[in-house]
């Protein structure tokens, strides 16, 4: 009788052990991803740029991604010529910003290996630089507004389209490309998701500017850690789920700072609900908004996969 109690709870804590929280995670997008354009004749940001942009990345992880979960989704960033033309609500939608969420998503299309024809992503690539300004960056919104999860803000705007760029044709797009670096090595980090953008986006730079921005973002994500573990917009705000996914995205490339890294993701793992999402990060704080619930889980999810602990 002994035995099989043993083999019974060691398969159960097995189960529990799979499924962590970067599991539960993904299963959650799964499950909402494909369910918006069914439900409201459009296709959104949130869950076709956002939500899938995670789904690809987690395929590219060795995460089991059903293929109906994106099948819609593909097919519409399949093709850049129509996304300006969607049916959603115009009141709550920025042409500019949804040219980068849509390219973004298609980009870890590509990278996943999901789609092998690049010929899309070019034509992507060519509406997000059209939103280029003359100072290199792509402006979202107001300059003094804080970013959120579906606004993104200018300096997390601008590292996504430039990494577009950079990935679509570096040749073709050096000059917006090298603007955008310039613009990001000067740019003034107001807020944590500012300094994290900008670390994200200078990761691979080495020169004087850029090491001299590099440390001035690391010493403000420094101070502006919680005693949870998480990140607020400021450093004396309450920690967010968003400006925490996005601090350890920018911190997965600097190992110097693991401590500050695992603090976060505990307070990551920590603020996840039952259902595998997280409490939607808006601003101000507090309200409710399902598609900041969508994109914030869809940061948070790139941002477990992205710093998750090797496999033993």
């Amino acid at each position: 009788m002994l035995f099989p109690l043993l083999l019974s709870v060691t398969v159960a804590l097995h189960d529990r052990l799979r499924q962590t929280a970067e599991a539960r995670a993904v299963a959650f997008l799964i499950r909402e991803t494909p369910r918006w354009r069914p439900e409201n004749k459009c296709y959104s940001c949130h869950n076709n740029g956002d939500a899938a942009r995670a789904l690809f990345i987690a395929m590219r992880n060795s995460y089991s991604v059903p293929e109906t979960a994106l099948t819609d989704t593909t097919h519409w960033l399949l093709h850049p010529e129509k996304w300006d033309h969607d049916k959603g609500d115009p009141g709550f939608s920025d042409k500019g910003l949804s040219r980068i969420q849509f390219a973004a998503a298609l980009l870890a299309a590509v990278n996943a290996g999901a789609l092998k024809d690049q010929r899309p992503l070019a034509r992507a690539a060519e509406l997000v630089v059209e939103n280029q300004q003359h100072d290199g960056s792509w402006r979202i919104g107001a300059d003094d507004a804080i970013g959120s999860p579906v606004t993104y803000g200018s300096c997390l705007a601008t590292y996504q389209a430039r990494a577009v760029l950079r990935s679509a044709d570096p040749a073709r797009y050096r000059s917006a490309i090298q603007k955008a670096g310039q613009w990001l090595r000067l740019a003034s980090a107001r807020t944590t998701l500012d300094a994290a953008a900008i670390l994200l986006a200078l990761e691979r730079a080495n020169d004087q500017e850029a090491r001299v921005q590099q440390e001035s973002c690391l010493d403000l994500i420094r101070k502006g850690q919680a005693a949870n573990g998480g990140w607020g917009p400021y450093s004396n705000s309450p920690p967010e789920p968003f400006d925490t996914a996005i601090v350890l995205l920018a911190l997965s490339d600097h190992p110097a700072q693991r401590k500050l890294s695992l603090r976060g993701r505990a307070f990551l793992i920590s603020t996840q609900q039952p259902d595998g999402s997280w409490p939607e990060t808006t601003r101000p704080a507090g309200a409710v908004s399902y598609a900041q619930r969508i994109s914030t889980t869809a940061w948070a999810t790139i941002a477990l996969i992205a710093t998750r602990p090797p496999t033993r």
